[in-house]
């Protein structure tokens, strides 16, 4: 068993992206720049989003953060997003989700200029996707990616089962490992809260990507020996040994599944890295093709 180390391979990307960037001041031109919008104090949502800001900073990048109030209007956050799209010195724009339930999610995504949608869930940019056209690929899913290439992890002809149908992870991330790529080629299954053989299938998987957010939900009897899988859930699990009084688990009885790996991600420090790091590098594709 091979642990897939996120923070290990993000460490390289954003090695990368930090000198790339050095460069750019050196030869006196500006460095990219991303523009974050919170709406409300959802806990997680301030968590993730200072995260890619304090991400952003560390590399070199330029971070503006809109902390918007809960009962901000839809149209309030509409024309902030029309500004952002027409400044030029902003070169990506991100909206962390869930928003309120007043907020249109569809209408806020779409009013996001398609190229400075660095988050990849402009309509647009998935459609893109899905022709297999170069696009912005939602964070997660491309970070994914990512780190298969990263492990050099061989997926040509494996059957791989993706658990989870969101279009957010599971969807973009099903096409991804279906397209005609060197590290896609999979012949890929979806299964979903609706499906009644789920365990039989996952049993017979070559790789197996999670993202329910369900902890356990992954037993080591559905795993066959030497498959690969990816955690891609995260939940808070109370705790009281803890200080903080929880424990991060994913949707993997990862002790006893890892057993039968041959490659695993941890949860965390496995696809949680790589988002982030999928995020910048989205960025600085956006900046790439502003800057003149």
């Amino acid at each position: 068993m091979q642990l897939l180390d996120g923070k290990l391979a993000s460490m390289a990307i954003l090695q990368s992206l930090t000198t790339q960037t050095q460069q750019q001041i050196v030869a006196n031109k500006r460095v990219p720049h991303l523009a974050a919008i919170l709406v409300g104090s959802n806990p997680a949502s301030e968590t993730y989003i200072h995260a890619k800001v304090k991400m952003c900073d560390t590399i070199g990048f330029k971070s503006s953060l809109f902390q918007l109030k809960e009962n901000t209007t839809e149209q309030d956050l509409l024309n902030i997003i029309t500004d952002l799209n027409n400044n030029v010195d902003i070169d990506g724009i991100l909206v962390q989700l869930p928003l309120p339930k007043h907020i249109s999610q569809q209408k806020i995504i779409a009013r996001i200029a398609e190229q400075k949608d660095v988050d990849g869930f402009h309509p647009t940019n998935v459609g893109k996707m899905i022709q297999g056209t170069p696009t912005f690929v939602s964070a997660t899913p491309y970070g994914i990616m990512l780190l298969l290439e990263y492990y050099k992890i061989n997926t040509k002809g494996k059957h791989a089962v993706v658990l989870g149908r969101s279009n957010i992870v599971g969807r973009p991330i099903s096409i991804l490992l279906s397209s005609n790529h060197i590290y896609g080629n999979c012949t890929v299954t979806i299964c979903h809260q609706y499906s009644t053989q789920t365990k039989k299938i996952c049993a017979h998987a070559d790789i197996v990507v999670t993202a329910v957010g369900q902890p356990g939900l992954v037993t080591a009897d559905m795993i066959k020996e030497g498959a690969v899988v990816i955690d891609v859930g995260i939940v808070r699990v109370p705790d009281a040994n803890k200080k903080n009084g929880f424990v991060i688990k994913g949707d993997v009885d990862f002790d006893h599944v890892k057993l039968k790996t041959s490659y695993i991600s941890p949860v965390p420090g496995g696809v949680g890295p790589m988002t982030i790091a999928a995020l910048m590098m989205n960025t600085w594709k956006a900046y790439q093709q502003r800057i003149v």
